[in-house]
């Protein structure tokens, strides 16, 4: 009697909530983790979202990879491809149906490469292979570029068409070795090891085009970076697309991010090289002429200051010329204003001259000594004086003397 008790308290689920509390346990019961299987019923809906199963020998699952993850993958899984999913356990409510959501999918197998990528990265960075010290720069003016390398990849022509656009006089040697399948890792460090034994090139360049992983994972192998490292020739490594990395990245002194890239790293563009020169001349014309101006200017202002012997010794004679003239005027001034002055003495003495008096009608007196009369007290009655006129002069006697007015 319990039972029926208990169920009838229970709340009945509907089945959109049934299927929610299934999606929500699901979710956090199980983290975002990795699965592995079989792909099939691959399909790519219009909104870009894949659909598909993973499966095995027991059992398969349906998966859903929206468009905003897939977008990050570097291929489409095909029927039967074997792959490595990241992904959440989650319900599809609208059908009730268990799907994992992935998040990001590799080749199955890949795990392992990165694993044994990330080991032999720590091995090679921990002896200093990957130090910046190490590095060797790049000649900017390379007179010969070699290129290791397959002979039939479209590296090579891109390489080899690059080099050729931006410095046609440059040559090249190729250190021909596949770039992959079983045994391409040895014979791609045996090119390299070649270069380096010869020393003939300036400037190595390292490279393959695009594709997988296990394409490009010869160049990964640590008989490969270590025939890098001891390279004595500065190397360029330029492997895969742009987003491509390979341990020949790490090692080189130089990573490029393509094959064309790399070849562009090694040499400068001659038609670059031309217009800086064209540059460098117009501006050293525009100095020199700048520079040419100032001195001309100089010699100009020199010139004018400058003065030969003759013209000095006309010039000095001109100036004695006009000193002479200056000094006898100024003599003759001097000696004018001397007789002007001598003139006015002339006449000054004319007017106190006694003589001059007399001749106006006065005569002066003097007793028998010489003396002067100036003053009748100075005569007595009946005293001899001389008289002297303008013109002669008379003896006379002193009769009768009257005194000074009181």
């Amino acid at each position: 009697m319990t039972e029926p008790s208990l169920f009838l308290n229970q709340k009945v689920l509907t089945v959109t909530e049934l299927n929610r509390l299934a999606r929500e346990v699901l979710e956090i019961s199980f983290p975002l983790f990795w699965v592995s299987g079989e792909v099939s019923n691959f399909t790519r809906a219009a909104s870009g979202h894949w659909y598909f199963s993973l499966k095995d020998a027991g059992a398969q699952v349906r998966c859903v990879m929206f468009k905003g993850r897939n977008s990050y993958v570097d291929f489409v899984p095909r029927e039967g491809d074997k792959i490595e999913a990241r992904a959440t356990v989650t319900l599809y409510e609208a059908r009730g149906d268990f799907q994992l959501t992935v998040e990001f999918v590799q080749r199955a197998g890949l795990g392992m490469l990165f694993e044994a990528f990330e080991k032999l990265k720590a091995k090679l960075s921990a002896e200093g292979l990957f130090e910046a010290t190490r590095k060797q720069a790049i000649p900017e003016h390379p007179s010969k570029i070699g290129i290791v390398t397959s002979p039939d990849a479209a590296a090579l022509r891109d390489v080899l068409t690059t080099l050729k656009r931006r410095n046609p006089a440059i040559s090249v040697i190729i250190y021909p070795t596949p770039v992959q399948g079983k045994g391409a890792a040895e014979m791609i460090s045996q090119a390299i090891n070649t270069a380096h034994e010869r020393a003939e090139v300036d400037t190595l360049i390292i490279c393959r085009g695009g594709g997988s992983i296990e394409d490009l994972w010869q160049f990964n192998e640590e008989i490969v970076a270590r025939a890098i490292a001891n390279c004595s020739i500065p190397t360029i490594s330029g492997v895969g697309h742009e987003t491509d990395f390979t341990m020949s990245d790490f090692v080189a002194d130089v990573r490029a991010a393509t094959p064309t890239a790399a070849a562009e790293l090694a040499c400068a563009d001659q038609q670059s090289i031309k217009n800086q020169l064209t540059n460098i001349k117009n501006q050293l014309h525009k100095q020199m002429q700048l520079t040419l101006n100032q001195h001309a200017q100089q010699l100009d202002f020199l010139a004018r200051r400058l003065v030969s012997p003759a013209q000095q010794i006309a010039n000095k004679t001109e100036q004695l010329a006009q000193l002479k003239l200056r000094l006898a005027l100024s003599l003759q001034r001097q000696l004018q204003t001397h007789q002007q002055h001598l003139l006015r003495l002339k006449n000054s003495l004319a007017h106190l001259n006694p003589q001059a008096v007399l001749t106006r009608g006065f005569a002066f007196v003097q007793n028998q000594s010489g003396d002067i009369i100036s003053n009748a007290n100075q005569l007595h009655t009946g005293e001899a004086v001389s008289l002297t006129f303008g013109t002669g002069a008379a003896d006379a006697t002193i009769d009768k003397i009257t005194p000074p007015n009181r």
